[in-house]
């Protein structure tokens, strides 16, 4: 019976003209979406069958020689594919040969918490959740860093992944994105950058991220940290003590808060915090293995997102009587 079948469609379209209408005609589809997927490995015969499965509702035999006679079958890529509309056989192999699968994108945001950059990942759409529930140091275990702090690890980047993909996969996606950028910045540094790792690259571009209101800034808040860091000045800067706060921080540092120690205040603590506090991105990464030449040790918010920078205290103090006290 299949042969008759498979005979009887090859004539069909050995008929030629008005014999193609089959392959032109659209497919019924039992739901307005129908999502096909293929593992690899399945041969012709059975992605048919599980295209016929999923909802499109037609012969199988028919679409099984129709992926024979086109000299296509072999083509066809595994996948996760969505069919909606007008789907014709002829259309539904072409997308299946092209491996145009259902794609869905997240975006993760510089300045971006490790925690914050999770909670993006639980509500991207269709993405499997593999690492909810999972304490940080065992993801990292998961992604082949054992003993490694993921604050600061993962590049923030739009990423997109098939539906159903694992949330690991794009957490290792963006890590190793990120040492592709933290890398190709490390070589950049000049010869008397007070930097001695990457790891320490890495932190200083998160505290740049987080301070800088005005993109154009950047070289010159690197420049400040830099400056500071190659004489042993205190870096004091809010957002490292924000961090060390965690989920105490309730949207106002007070006095108190500067002078609380943790391992991240660097109001108490001299030189660069333990680890990164955010996931910073390319330009901030640039910034800080080649900040402005400048004497700057100071900088102070404008109000309009961009900051004045100072040399010396007394300058930075008519800054702030300027800016922020309205003197």
């Amino acid at each position: 019976m299949r042969r008759l079948i498979g005979l009887v469609f090859i004539l069909v379209l050995a008929a030629g003209g008005a014999g193609f209408w089959w392959v032109n005609q659209p497919l019924a589809l039992r739901t307005p979406v129908v999502d096909l997927a293929i593992e690899p490995g399945t041969s012709a015969r059975g992605v048919a069958q599980d295209a016929v499965d999923a909802g499109v509702q037609t012969s199988t035999q028919l679409l099984y020689w129709w992926f024979r006679v086109s000299g296509e079958s072999r083509q066809i890529k595994a996948g996760s594919y969505e069919l909606q509309g007008e789907v014709t056989p002829r259309s539904l192999l072409a997308k299946l040969v092209r491996g145009e699968e259902a794609l869905r994108a997240v975006t993760l945001v510089e300045g971006l918490t490790f925690k914050q950059f999770r909670q993006s990942l639980l509500k991207a759409e269709q993405l499997t959740p593999d690492t909810q529930g999972l304490a940080p140091d065992l993801i990292m275990q998961k992604l082949g860093l054992p003993g490694v702090a993921p604050e600061g690890r993962f590049y923030p980047d739009t990423y997109t992944y098939t539906k159903g993909s694992s949330d690991l996969g794009v957490l290792q996606r963006a890590q190793h994105a990120m040492q592709r950028h933290l890398d190709a910045a490390w070589q950049l540094r000049p010869a008397d950058s007070p930097l001695k790792t990457p790891d320490e690259l890495l932190i200083l571009a998160s505290i740049i991220e987080k301070e800088t209101g005005q993109a154009s800034d950047r070289p010159m808040i690197a420049s400040v940290f830099t400056n500071r860091l190659r004489i042993g000045m205190m870096l004091q800067t809010d957002p490292t003590v924000i961090y060390g706060m965690g989920d105490k921080f309730d949207g106002n540092l007070r006095r108190r808060d500067l002078q609380t120690d943790t391992p991240w205040n660097t109001y108490t603590r001299g030189g660069l915090p333990p680890t990164p506090i955010a996931m910073p991105g390319k330009a901030a990464l640039l910034a800080a293995a080649q900040p402005a030449k400048s004497k700057a040790l100071y900088f102070v918010a404008r109000g309009d997102g961009s900051s004045q920078f100072s040399d010396s205290l007394e300058a930075h103090n008519r800054a702030v009587a300027q800016y922020q006290l309205g003197r």
